[in-house]
């Protein structure tokens, strides 16, 4: 287990059996690429949290990040469904087989569905917004400036990203590459255009013109 006692201070892992047997899982299940990332989402989303002085639940946030890329893995290559959806749908196993309450399913799930959908998740309850707000700015760098050096610093020491640039985008395209018609209309079409040789994305404007509708 990461030693987290370089962390920003006021930002903790929740000390509870469910945070605990979340990272268990997500440790045993995910690479250490995508577990560092989920960990880092985590602290990144929480400080984005404080600076836009959200309420959130600590708990659901970090079982959101968590989960966020699980459906990334192996297990999941062949299930025609795009990664996100296999990723809520794991996190809900999880939480339903602890008897979390189902508005809290609720809001994990649709955090980890969304977060890759741009626009939408900070309209939404906190949890929501905040894996939403972690992974942008882990993977995109957007606010990058909004945090403390020192917080930036101090979780990347914790949770370190050598290569991660490039390991992220072989995640992702390992993770999705067997389902490509996951990716219609949305960001990991750039993915797939970008790390696999003869990926065709599909057109938008061409499936409108093209359907069976006469006009």
């Amino acid at each position: 287990m990461t030693d987290d006692s370089s962390v920003p201070i006021g930002v903790c892992v929740p000390d509870s059996k469910l945070a605990r047997e979340a990272t268990e899982l997500v440790r045993d299940s995910a690479s250490e690429l995508i577990y560092h990332h989920s960990r880092r989402v985590y602290f990144f989303g929480s400080l984005q949290g404080f600076n836009r002085s959200l309420s959130f639940d600590p708990e659901l946030l970090y079982v959101a990040a968590m989960f966020h890329d699980l459906g990334l893995s192996e297990p999941f290559h062949s299930s025609g469904r795009r990664f996100e959806v296999d990723s809520a749908d794991e996190a809900r196993r999880f939480l339903q087989a602890r008897q979390v309450p189902e508005d809290s399913i609720r809001r994990v799930w649709t955090a980890i569905a969304l977060h890759t959908t741009p626009g939408i998740p900070e309209f939404m309850e906190p949890e929501v917004a905040l894996v939403t707000a972690g992974v942008e700015y882990d993977v995109l760098g957007i606010g990058y400036r909004d945090l403390d050096e020192a917080d930036r610093v101090a979780v990347v020491a914790a949770h370190p990203r050598p290569g991660f640039k490039q390991g992220i985008l072989d995640a992702f395209a390992d993770g999705i590459w067997s389902k490509p018609q996951t990716t219609f209309g949305n960001v990991k079409a750039d993915v797939l255009a970008h790390c696999v040789p003869g990926f065709e994305r599909k057109d938008f404007v061409r499936t409108i013109l093209d359907s069976p509708w006469a006009e």
